[in-house]
């Protein structure tokens, strides 16, 4: 689970907060200045004047949506006052923007009246295109919410009640062709009566469930006709003839359960009285009302849905509320109509049913997923989703006369490809793939404190198996210090090491003819790169991540020494991943070979491709020098353009060209207009420099000018997975390290013609000599 003090930090650190307002206009001089301000602004004033539906062109408003609470409800912490829920308003704000691109105002009203938050509201009108109510008690959501569609003409919404109604509307529409049960004639059981469950119950009645087979329970059980206690109108509308008095009644014969209420709410002794093939949806967070190792122990017929990234089928709102609001606010809608969700439900059952890319696939650390009982709906990562469900909003929209714009579906899904890359997911997509199958990782640097914290984390995340090299008392020491837990954390101090002695004698054997005798063996593994190398060497570590206090030749030349290059590559190269808002792109060498040959170009290329394919992209490679497909002859960029030859040689099916300039590799218009002979038919996305200054020079600046994440250096070509960290790289930095580090491990535990060295050389170009 989440440590405190690395939330307070994580809030605190920098900037406070979690959102910022970013400028989308130039303002680096006197003309711009009067252009944004007095006293060119004055005409957008008189234009929206005359016209107020120009704000929606002259103006933010059509991308702007407003998350409105006064934190009566905040997540499971109750009541704790508007402030206070200002972080989750910040969070939700960040989750519009990175997965639907749409920029949000996070306001927290100072009054539990709900006539206060409705003419808050209301008072919005000209500001906002869309309004996100989050985190009010209920009944009073129920009444804010009404009277706000009633008397307002933008789009009102809130996600409490409705996410969840969408996404599990989705799993239960998938579970019932699985299970083949009529909606019609379902059974189901309610354990909480809040908002979501009472809104989660209404969409399932429109879906087809009868309302007289739903059984809804709170704290005083069953909600029956005729109950007195702990009722509202709201909760009425569920009170049906029943004998049923208690949730454990309620659940036997019952062929759904969904839990909107808290953990340990049912048992699977409960579950066992259920219906063949229940159906359970345990979505209480951080806890489910009964886990589904629980339910399997009972009922293996079961389909199980949680709200738990860590188990298949995760109701996440997240898959709604960001892309319903892209499709409103695109088609400038007065409403979230009934219809406008059910064409969000339908769209993401249907999407789940479709074929999944192997790069969606990849995000999830797998290599097939299917529709079946355990992908009933689509990962909230699948870029596809905005493709689909927002369009299906925006168009359901259209239909039912509540948008004031026309789309053209098939631009419109293209608008959306334009304004979401896949560059956000890559980092979150290699994550997942490390907790699928952590690995062993050692930190040789194990007293530094960003060491302790990132490997706590690899704890917390489930990435990673870490152990830290040195002595017990100084990492004890440090880690108090700084509050962080060694729950989990393997310490192994070299010096004290029952496996030195075995190490030394391993450094030795390889290292004899090169002058190291065992004395001196014995002495240089107890340095912590040696060390972790001979535990890598020797298998009792999967991967070594190394080099946060070092400069880099300290960290590779152990492992050099130890482990070496894999005989297939013998060339070894660094490469970065250079994560920008809407793109990626993966540059090699940047930090090993300062002038390599033709043939050591070819195979950094190589190597980086067969990488690049293990994160779910498809690599397309330009030859980077400072000349165009021969416009200048000489020796630098003949080398990159041969580079180019004996790479299609080795795999006619890449996408490569070269040699040419950088502007030409990043820019498909002018690669279509100027060469249209180039094999490069899209922007490239693997970078091959032809030295080490071009390469090294190029990311840090990318890095440091462009706004880039960088992540590396990824060491490509090691007989193990040995990964350097940037010389002073932060507890992130470390972190994604560690998540390529257990990816690079799982993928040498696959079939041998699945990771970059293995496959064999062709006829043509005999690679094994690269």
């Amino acid at each position: 689970m989440t440590k405190k003090q690395d939330a307070l930090d994580y809030h605190a650190r920098g900037r406070p907060g979690k959102i910022a307002v970013v400028p989308t206009k130039p303002l680096t001089n006197q003309r711009e200045l009067s252009l944004a301000y007095s006293p060119g602004v004055a005409e957008p004033c008189l234009e929206i004047q005359r016209d107020e539906d120009l704000a929606y062109s002259y103006t933010a408003k059509g991308n702007l949506v407003a998350v409105v609470t006064n934190g009566t409800a905040v997540l499971g912490l109750g009541n704790i006052g508007a402030a206070a829920g200002k972080p989750v308003m910040e969070g939700k704000g960040n989750l519009f923007k990175q997965f639907a691109d749409l920029d949000v105002f996070d306001l927290e009203v100072g009054s539990e009246n709900p006539e206060d938050v409705i003419r808050f509201c209301q008072l919005l009108e000209p500001t906002v295109g869309g309004i996100n109510l989050e985190d009010i008690k209920s009944p009073d959501c129920f009444y804010i919410e009404e009277t706000l569609r009633k008397t307002m003409q933008i789009p009102v919404f809130h996600d409490d009640q409705h996410g969840t109604a969408i996404i599990s509307g989705a799993a239960l529409l998938n579970a019932l062709e699985i299970t083949g049960k009529d909606i019609s004639q379902i059974r189901v059981v309610f354990s909480g009566a809040g908002a979501a469950a009472i809104a989660t119950g209404e969409h399932y009645i429109r879906l087809g469930v009868q309302r007289e087979n739903i059984l809804m329970c709170d704290r005083a059980g069953v909600i029956y006709q005729g109950r007195s206690g702990e009722m509202d109108p709201y909760k009425a509308r569920f009170a049906n003839k029943t004998d049923a008095r208690t949730i454990a009644d309620a659940l036997i014969g019952a062929d759904v359960f969904v839990g909107l209420s808290v953990a340990g709410a049912v048992t699977g002794e409960m579950i066992a009285t259920m219906a063949k093939s229940p159906i359970i949806f345990a979505l209480a967070n951080p806890v489910p009302e009964i886990l589904p190792d629980e339910v399997r122990a009972f009922r293996d017929d079961a389909i199980i849905a949680t709200g738990r990234s860590d188990y298949p089928n995760q109701v996440n709102n997240v898959l709604g509320f960001p892309f319903i609001f892209r499709g409103a606010l695109d088609v400038r809608a007065t409403t979230v109509n009934e219809e406008m969700k059910m064409a969000a439900t339908r769209a993401l059952a249907l999407l789940a049913k479709q074929d999944v890319p192997d790069s969606v696939s990849a995000l999830y650390g797998m290599r097939s997923v299917k529709f079946g009982a355990e992908y009933l709906i689509p990962f909230p990562f699948d870029p596809r989703v905005l493709l689909w469900v927002a369009p299906a909003v925006a168009w359901a929209a259209v239909a039912t006369g509540v948008a004031r714009d026309f789309i053209e579906l098939d631009q419109y899904r293209e608008q959306l490809e334009v304004r979401l890359g896949r560059a956000k997911g890559i980092m979150r997509g290699l994550i997942n793939r490390a907790v699928a199958d952590p690995r062993t990782v050692v930190f040789p640097e194990g007293d530094d404190a960003r060491i302790i914290r990132a490997a706590q984390i690899c704890v917390d995340e489930g990435l990673a198996r870490p152990i830290l090299l040195g002595k017990r008392e100084t990492i004890e020491s440090v880690a108090e210090q700084n509050g962080i837990s060694l729950d989990e954390i393997t310490i192994e101090d070299p010096v004290t090491s029952s496996r030195r002695e075995t190490y030394a004698r391993y450094l030795w054997e390889r290292r004899q003819r090169k002058g190291l005798s065992l004395s001196a063996a014995n002495q240089q593994v107890l340095n912590g790169n040696y060390f972790g190398s001979c535990m890598v060497a020797c298998g009792d570590a999967d991967a070594l991540v190394s080099g946060v206090g070092m400069h880099y030749p300290e960290t590779i030349r152990p492992a050099l020494e130890v482990i070496g290059a894999h005989p297939n590559a013998k060339t070894v190269s660094g490469m970065y991943m250079l994560v920008f808002d809407k793109k990626v792109v993966f540059c090699a060498d940047t930090t090993v070979n300062i002038d390599p040959t033709a043939e050591q170009v070819a195979q950094i290329a190589y190597a980086a491709t067969r990488i690049v394919k293990t994160f779910g992209i498809e690599p397309k490679i330009a030859m980077l020098s400072f000349s165009n497909f021969g416009s200048v002859r000489r020796p630098e960029t003949e080398k990159m353009a041969r580079a180019a030859e004996l790479l299609r040689e080795r795999d006619p099916s890449l996408e490569v060209d070269g040699e040419m300039q950088a502007d030409t590799a990043l820019d498909p218009i002018m690669m279509r207009e100027d060469y249209p002979h180039s094999a490069l038919r899209d922007e490239a996305n693997v970078l091959i420099f032809p030295n080490l200054a071009a390469g090294n020079i190029a990311y840090k600046l990318l890095m440091h000018l462009g706004g880039a994440t960088a992540i590396g250096p990824i060491l490509v070509g090691m007989r193990r997975p040995i990964h350097v960290l940037e010389r002073g790289a932060d507890v992130q930095d470390i972190v994604n390290m560690a998540a390529v580090a257990v990816v690079d491990a799982q993928e040498r535990t696959q079939p041998a013609a699945s990771w970059p060295y293995e496959a064999a050389p062709t006829a043509q170009t005999n690679f094994s000599k690269l």
